[in-house]
């Protein structure tokens, strides 16, 4: 009785170690979150005036419609007052959330990893690391491929004043601008995760290769919903989206085909 009770207590005390470390590394992780959060705040003194990294990453972001805007003239506004701080708050949080995000990720799998077999440690941690780079590969291709292409078909709608009635001349908002920009590039992100799911899938058995070629219509479909909800409502974005969404379900398949000949 007296062992039994030893080995409750000893459980139970595995279990609050396991607590214990998971609270720290959230800590870790969170604080920082806070100082790259706070440090992209801060203004630093660049030539002869003061700019902070979220207004450095706003102006990158801005590049692809201010590359189009240049060519007819063109500004960005702001409505209120406390608009443009509230902005800068928003690119700050959210380099703080894409900085820090790896090191989560990183704290996550130190945290899990010492309770997975050896072999489930090889399934997990190459996606584990494929995950950053396939993110990656999404901001790329919304930058330079998407944005340019959308910003000018939202801008052909303007109407000069050497064309008939009221010129309409696009002023776009720096709060509107920045929360367009972000849809695109989580829309995308997290679409482009699509084959680290499904390798996952066929890695565990849950699906096969059969059956990832039966549906291969769905995929095509489902392609263009997720793309017409997840983007903005033009053609352009949802091709964009689900054009590739159809080619990393192929590249998936193919990936597929590697895994089941390296079960046998």
């Amino acid at each position: 009785m007296a062992e039994k009770e030893d080995d409750f207590l000893s459980k139970k005390m595995s279990i609050l170690d396991h607590l214990a470390e998971l609270r720290t590394r959230l800590i870790y992780s969170f604080i920082l979150f806070i100082l790259v959060f706070f440090i992209s705040l801060i203004k630093f003194k660049i030539s002869d005036f003061h700019i902070s990294i979220a207004q450095l990453i706003y102006i990158f972001l801005q590049q692809p419609l201010a590359d189009i805007l240049d060519e007819r003239g063109g500004r960005m506004i702001f409505t209120a007052l406390h608009e443009g701080f509230f902005t800068q708050i928003k690119v700050g949080f959210y380099i703080a959330l894409f900085v820090s995000l790896p090191i989560i990720l990183v704290q996550i799998w130190k945290y899990i990893s010492p309770g997975l077999y050896k072999n489930e440690r090889k399934i997990f941690l190459p996606f584990m690391i494929a995950t950053p780079f396939l993110f990656l590969l999404s901001f790329l291709m919304v930058y330079y491929i998407v944005m340019p292409l959308a910003w000018q078909f939202f801008l052909s709608f303007e109407l000069t004043s050497n064309q008939i009635g009221l010129p309409i001349e696009v002023e776009p908002r720096i709060s509107e601008y920045l929360a367009l920009v972000m849809r695109l590039i989580l829309a995308f992100g997290i679409c482009f995760q699509l084959p680290i799911l499904i390798l996952l899938l066929v890695k565990v058995g849950i699906i096969d290769v059969k059956w990832l070629s039966k549906n291969r219509k769905y995929c095509i479909l489902f392609s263009f919903i997720i793309a017409a909800i997840l983007t903005p409502p033009d053609v352009i974005s949802q091709f964009l989206l689900a054009l590739p969404l159809i080619l990393l379900y192929e590249i998936s398949i193919v990936l597929a085909r590697f895994i089941k000949k390296e079960k046998k």
